[in-house]
């Protein structure tokens, strides 16, 4: 049996994941840093990473948990 991380780093979930993480993260880092971005002010690096790898991690554990949980007769 592969363990969720195996899961998580397969192909199609890595695609997905990285498309949700980059949709997510830029409403993030809008709404966390926009006056920042828009006065030209320094913004914190730090935050725009964790912006965009929180999603990240979020959609790659929910699709590998989904992708490992059994399926009844539905």
């Amino acid at each position: 049996m592969r363990s969720l991380f195996q899961v998580a780093c397969s192909g199609k979930i890595v695609k997905n994941s990285l498309r949700i993480a980059l949709v997510v993260g830029s409403i993030l880092n809008l709404v966390n840093q926009g006056s920042a971005i828009l006065a030209g002010t320094g913004i914190s690096w730090i935050h725009v990473s964790l912006n965009y790898l929180v999603p990240y991690c979020v959609a790659s554990y929910s699709a590998a948990k989904n992708e490992m949980t059994p399926r009844g007769n539905q």
